[in-house]
């Protein structure tokens, strides 16, 4: 009997029924449909390390740069809020653009990396990451032209990025899952204190477009070498646009639902720490201090969280890390988002002191605590 037979019969033995897959075992079906199908038909050779590790460092170096320079953006903020460029609530819409492309366009993605694969997707990404920080140097007077370049052009390269970080770790762990995408994922935090604290610098001394072309071009320099250590695995295959089946599981919608919710105040603190010491009359490097120590824990949290889901389960962990976030927020994180911010100009603004940033975190964690109450259903 060939190795090829061998392994046919093996796939055969993992395959499951859709309804078996979707409904009852709700969690498997969740990391079976999470990746291309290819990872899932040679899960019987994951190598759980190896050439793994190498594709992981390539997802880290990405996402140091689409995670670091996205959470950093509250410093370049409070520096264009002080220029007059426009106010903290419209630029923070700025920010919020480039995440929420993440989501608007995760379904195209999804089938683009099906098409052409992860490794050029990756050189997508980051082309248009770096591009978009280099055009937006030329376009810091214009919030027009902000929106364009920082929220579209880096957007659309942030969510290519995010797509391919995202699947790359799964096609070559399976025990070490967990660890795996945590490491990637910290590296994203790490990224955001290092820019953080490098932006405050870079705009004190050379100012706003300055210190977005060279971050930039150092995006560029270090992320396309990386993108050329990702490898899938297995090639993807190709699959129907959305499946929809997913969706006739209750326990899927809410947790679909909590990940909307929750995601609405995930980037509260980042976006608007710089302005909250502003209005204390503090120094700018102190905001820029606050955000990379933001980040330095982040980093901490997500390679401890993702150890411990491979201990204890996916499900259970997000339900810990989102009663946290929930309960951290009445302790008097800020403001940010969209939402967030309107809220804090109906207050007073920035000039309002602390009385006017109490809404705000009312509002952001509120949301984290419905979402844990929605991942608490689930369990």
């Amino acid at each position: 009997m060939s190795t090829d037979q061998i392994e046919m019969r093996n796939t055969r033995r993992l395959s499951l029924p859709v309804e078996q897959t979707t409904v009852d075992n709700f969690e498997g079906s969740l990391s079976l449909n999470a990746v291309p199908n290819a990872a899932v038909v040679h899960e019987t050779t994951v190598p759980d390390g190896g050439n793994g590790w190498i594709a992981v460092f390539g997802c880290a170096v990405i996402t140091w740069w689409f995670v670091g320079t996205t959470y950093s953006w509250g410093v370049i903020q409070t520096a264009l809020v002080e220029e007059g460029v426009s106010g903290a609530s419209t630029l923070s819409f700025v920010g919020s653009l480039t995440v929420a492309c993440i989501a608007i366009l995760a379904v195209a993605n999804a089938r683009i990396v099906s098409g052409i694969g992860a490794q050029k997707l990756a050189f997508l990404g980051v082309t248009l990451l770096g591009s978009g920080e280099i055009l937006a140097a030329s376009a810091v007077d214009n919030v027009g032209a902000l929106f364009a370049t920082v929220g579209v052009v880096m957007g659309v390269g942030t969510s290519m990025c995010f797509m391919t970080v995202s699947i790359i770790p799964a096609q070559y762990f399976q025990r070490k899952r967990g660890l795996a995408n945590g490491i990637v994922f910290a590296a994203g935090s790490l990224g955001g204190a290092a820019i953080s604290l490098a932006m405050e610098r870079l705009l004190d001394v050379l100012g706003p477009a300055w210190a977005l072309r060279i971050v930039g071009i150092l995006t560029l320099g270090s992320g396309l070498p990386a993108a050329w250590l990702i490898r899938e695995r297995a090639p993807a295959k190709r699959t129907t646009f959305v499946d929809w089946r997913l969706f006739t599981s209750l326990k899927f919608d809410l947790l679909f639902l909590s990940g909307v919710i929750a995601t609405f105040p995930l980037f509260v603190p980042p976006f608007f720490l710089p302005l909250y010491c502003q209005s204390m009359q503090l120094k700018p490097s102190v905001g820029a201090a606050m955000v990379a120590i933001f980040n330095f824990s982040g980093a901490l949290g997500r390679i401890g969280f993702g150890l411990l889901c491979d201990l204890f389960g996916p499900l259970n962990i997000l339900f810990v890390t989102l009663l946290l976030t929930g309960i951290s927020w009445a302790g008097g994180y800020l403001m940010g988002g969209p939402i967030a911010g309107y809220i804090l100009g109906r207050y007073g603004g920035v000039e309002g002191g602390i009385m006017a940033f109490r809404p705000a975190m009312y509002y952001a964690g509120s949301m984290s605590l419905g979402a844990a109450s929605l991942v608490a259903w689930v369990r």
